[in-house]
Formats: structure tokens, sequence, C-alpha cells
């Protein structure tokens, strides 16, 4: 392979790339993300692969080293972001996008498709009884801004020539030889970039104070670990772009002066892990990363560290202190990572959507970056868009984009009929909005204000059928799981506040339980080490905040209003109905069921293990579930 050594061979490349990429005159991209590998979209692939061949059809899975015949581009891409309709087929140049695509369809696509250039109406997109062919037409990604997933499910996932080919690495040229060290800081300064992990602090903030420490050497590292419960953001980065990070950290490095960078990935992506150990091994090969890059002198190593699943190192230090092989647990600060991170050396700490913005911004300026969003969170927001929504998946929407916008333009509102109860934003560490703020702009100050925050982009729709109680119970056990039990204000804290939780769902809450949970809220979040500890109590607060009646029925009616916690249920028998043949009662396993027989049968509420036995065996309809 061609190690480039001077800025005239990257740009050859490039362009040599750029005419292989123009000669795909048909491209078949079969989603490669972690939801279509479930699904089955691997063997899509290759199926595909082997019709071509048995057509005597040209195809190309990378792009070659010279230009040649036209050939058809068969791409494991990456995700394409609408996983509830997945795998997920795109034909090029038609931009069409085909559905919930199976084995058995692939003959019909490469017939029909490929050959003869036909749409296959069965395999495309419907809502409300219309049918859409192109991707772009789709409400899902209508009203979507593409900026750091631009290029995820348009190119091979795990090629740098075809990232060569729309464009990647020439900031990195830009930045090595048109731009000094001060001139990058400043750019992203300007645009005024916060960071996409969640705290939303300015990153050429964070870069200056780096760049201004005089001991060395300093590192680069990215947070990958994204532990949030139902975001997977910066996992499809990963897979479906990853030299758009690679080349944002490349660029910090130069900015700050460091020679190192490390990317933390939770263990459970290894497809992610996979597709940047590829990345790094091309980038090394073309003289991309590695020892003087491009001919100019300047060297940077990039290495991959894998996290045990624990959320707490998302938190800077204690992340650090992982990568390092120590225990992840945070510290005190100050001092802050920028001083004494990684190897207490000074460190820059940013998540992969962060890294991933950085090339555009130095190739298209501040001003551009700035003409979307408000002015003090300019950009786009990557998000995950889960729950009973009908169209979940991966989104990118201009940051000020309202809740109203998101749930019920691109995610199609409510799954069959049913309500808008509550969104949960920013995972354990977020908050619940209701009805009232789904005209709230997304982005850092208004949420902040609302009390919520964006975190790093999960986004948990909730229909009327939902208990709020128990999602704050599911939302601390979780929290209380994963914190790292160094200070005792989350340690014990949030124990306390899980066993009242608990309490409550099963029945057993008591008078003063509220107050209790406020008063244990206030103290952990003052109180705590990290961040983690200091919001683990949100979704407590914001769910009493807004739901305080749920909390209230639970507790003095020992009833659940939305139906849903188990201890809380009544079975009762309709006498009406009964027709007295005392199958119920046989198939109780308590015995909690008595009665005569051609007689109504009663259930002994006080015996009822809430199983639901008897209404399973009911014939007649007679057992009814009472919240």
């Amino acid at each position: 392979m061609l190690k480039l050594n001077s800025r005239e061979e990257l740009a050859a490349l490039r362009e040599v790339c750029k005419k292989s990429f123009a000669l795909e005159t048909k491209k078949v991209l079969v989603c490669g993300g972690t939801g279509c590998v479930a699904g089955g979209s691997l063997q899509i692939l290759a199926r595909i692969k082997e019709l071509l061949d048995e057509h005597n059809i040209p195809v190309e899975a990378d792009l070659a080293d010279e230009p040649h015949g036209e050939v058809v581009g068969l791409k494991k891409s990456g995700c394409h972001g609408f996983c509830e309709m997945g795998p997920l087929v795109r034909i090029e140049p038609q931009g069409w996008l085909y559905t919930k695509v199976k084995l058995e369809d692939c003959e019909e696509i490469v017939a029909r498709t490929v050959i003869c250039g036909e749409f296959i109406d069965r395999l495309g997109y419907r809502q409300n009884g219309e049918l859409y062919k192109k991707q772009a037409e789709i409400p899902f990604y209508e009203k979507q801004t593409r900026v750091v997933l631009e290029s995820c499910g348009h190119i091979n996932a795990g090629s740098l020539r075809e990232y060569l080919a729309v464009g990647g690495y020439t900031a990195l040229e830009k930045c090595r030889f048109e731009l000094e060290p001060a001139d990058i800081i400043k750019t992203v300064s300007d645009s005024n970039l916060r960071g996409r992990g969640g705290g939303g602090f300015l990153t050429g903030k964070k870069w200056a104070s780096c760049a201004r420490q005089k001991e060395t050497p300093k590192y680069i590292v990215c947070n990958g670990d994204e532990g949030d419960p139902g975001a997977f953001m910066d996992r499809s980065v990963m897979e479906g772009d990853p030299h758009k990070m690679l080349e944002g950290m490349i660029i910090a490095g130069i900015a700050i002066g460091s020679t190192e960078g490390y990317i933390y990935v939770r263990a459970e992506y290894p497809l992610a892990v996979e597709r940047l150990k590829i990345a790094i091994s091309e980038a090394e090969e073309f003289g991309i990363l590695g020892d003087n890059i491009l001919g100019t002198g300047f060297s940077f190593h990039m290495y991959i560290n894998r996290g045990a699943g624990a959320f707490v190192c998302g938190e800077g230090s204690a992340l650090t202190a992982s990568i390092e092989g120590k225990r992840g647990m945070p510290r005190v600060k100050p001092p802050r990572t920028v001083e004494h991170g990684l190897f207490d050396k000074p460190t820059n700490l940013n998540n992969v959507e962060t890294y991933a913005n950085i090339a555009q911004i130095i190739n298209k300026g501040a001003d551009w970056y700035k003409t979307m969003g408000p002015e003090n969170s300019p950009g786009t927001k990557a998000f995950a868009l889960t729950g009973k929504i009908k169209n979940t998946g991966l989104i990118e929407v201009p940051m000020g984009t309202t809740l109203r916008e998101v749930i019920f333009d691109i995610g199609g509102g409510m799954r069959d009929g049913m309500k808008f109860k509550a969104v949960q934003i920013g995972g354990p560490s977020g908050g619940c909005l209701t009805e009232k703020d789904l005209d709230i702009p997304l982005d850092f100050d208004s949420l902040q204000k609302a009390g919520a925050m964006i975190g790093s982009g999960g986004l948990v729709v909730m229909d009327d059928k939902t208990c709020m109680v128990e999602v704050a119970r599911f939302f601390m056990n979780f929290t209380q799981n994963e914190s790292c039990g160094k200070c005792v204000p989350c340690r014990e804290g949030t124990k306390r506040m899980l066993e009242i939780l608990t309490r409550i769902t099963e029945g057993n809450g008591q008078d003063g339980d509220i107050e209790m949970l406020e008063e244990l809220a206030d103290t952990i979040s003052h109180t705590a080490l990290c961040g983690l500890g200091k919001t683990a109590a949100s979704p407590v607060v914001s769910t009493i905040k807004n739901f305080r009646s749920e909390y209230e029925a639970h507790i003095y009616e020992k009833r659940c209003p939305a139906g849903e916690c188990s201890k809380l249920k009544r079975f009762v028998i309709d006498p009406d109905k009964c027709k007295g043949c005392s199958k119920c009662a046989r198939n109780c396993p308590v015995k909690a069921i008595d009665g005569v027989i051609k007689s109504p049968f009663v259930i002994d509420q006080t015996k009822c293990i809430k199983c639901g036995a008897c209404k399973t065996n009911c014939s007649f309809g007679a057992v009814k579930e009472e919240a």
C-alpha cells in the first residue's frame, strides 16, 4: 500500500479515489450497523454479491487503485439511522431506500433494481398509506440535518479510500500545511462548538487551556464509552465513519502539541472496536497516522482501550484511571484533566461526536457552523430516539429543534394511537419532560432551564401507560448499580433512594416518602464527588415535580394509575359475566378464589399474588385487571 509522504501525494490519491467513486455508477449500500447486522444484513450483503457474480456484473467492495470501467459498488455501510425499519438497503444513484429487507428479497433486488433499474414497491417505506421511494423524502429523514452522520450509510464503513473520495482528511491537510496551532484553536473557539458528551463545555476553551500547559507529553483522549441506556450515537459514528473521528483527534493533537491519542470504547461495542482497528491500521499504512505524517515531521500514534462496562468511566478522571489500568473511580477536582489527566499529564478529553465535528468546522469555517442552531449552542446534535414511538433510530438535527418536531415529525408520533406522556432526555443523569415542554428548543441552555440536560443524546419516549414512579426506580436502580462507591453520598444515598422507590412501587409506600426522596436528592446532588452522583437523582426530582400525583396514588391509594406496577394490580371478577365454572379457582396457584358452581366467584385480594392465571384461563372475559 502506498505511504503518502507529501501533501501532493495525498491530493493525488484523493483525486484517484474520487474518480473510482464516480465510476461506480450504481451502488448498493447494505447497512452494516449493529442493529441491521443483528437482523441479518451481512447475509444479505453476501447473497447480493453471489447473485451479481452469477450475472457476471463487475462489482467492487472498495475503490480500486486505478480508475477503470463502470462497476457496481456493493458496500457494507454504516448505520442509516432508521433502525425501526432494518435491515436497510440503499440504492444509488436514485437515492432509493428499501426497508425490512429479507434474504429472499435479494434475487428481486438484483434482477429488477440493479439490472433493470426498477423500484420494488413492497420494499419501500409507507407512512399513512403514502409510498416513499427516496430516502431523503421520508419524513424520518426530511427534517434532519446530517453533519456528523453525513457519510454514515453512504460509503463503505471500513474504507479509507472512500473517506478520501468524499473529501476526507482535507481538514488535516489544511491544519498541517496552512494553519498554525493557534489558528486551529481560534477557529474551533469561534465556532462555539460545545462538547457533545453531556456537559456542553466549550471545546475551543478546553483546547486552549490544554495547549497552554507547559508540561509534556500531552494526550488526546476520546470518550467512546457511551454508557447511557438506550444511547448509541457514538457507536454509530465509530462503526459507520471512524475516519471522521480520527481526523478530529489528529487535528486536536496538532492544536495542543500532542503525539498520542487514546480511544476509550466500551467492550460491549465489538463492531466499533473492529472498525476502529481497521481504520487506524489503514491510516498508518497510508502515512496519515504514525511517524512523520505526510512528510511533515509531525507524529501521532493512536491506541484503543476497551472499558469493562462501568458507567462511571464516562467521567473524565475515572476514564483516564481506567486507561492507566487502575480501578475506574473519579477523583477530587481541581486539578482538572487538562492539567493533570492521563498519566498525570495534560490531557484533552472529548467524546466521539465532538471530534467528528472538527473536520467540517476547519473546512467550512466557524461562521458556517454557527448558521445552524442558536448562537450559544450552534451546530447539530445526534440523538438516539427510542421508546413508545413509531419511528425509532438514530437522528441528527440542528440544535434548537423542538421536542415536538423530533417526536411527532421525525418520530412519526406515538405508537398504536397512545397519548404522549413524557420523554426522558439525557439518560440516568437527565430528567423527564412533559407535554408542556414539547416546544422547548433542544439546546444546552434551554434544557438546563427546564431542569433537564442533553446528556449524550438519549431520548426515551413514554406513553400514558408508563408509570413514572417505575421510570424513576429503573434509572435509580441503574445508577445505584453503577456507583463506584468511592463517596458516601452516592454510595449510600442512591441505595436509600432506591429502597424507597422500590417500596412505593410494591405498594408499601409511607407518608413522608416523597419528602425524604427530595431531601436525599438535594443532599446527594450537592455533596457527591463526580457528575454521576451529582445528577443521579435528576430522574426522581423531575418525575416528582411533574407527576407528584402518581407518587401520591401509589403511597396513599395503593394504586398505580398507569397499571404498570404488578404488585399494585387488582384482579376482580365481574359477577355479571361470571358463569361459575370454577376454572379460575382451579388454576389459581395460591387458592385465592372461592365460590359456588354456577354462581359468581370472588378473588380474595389478601391472598392474590397478581399472577394473572385467573384472567388467562377465563373463557368468558369475566376477570378484569384494575389499576
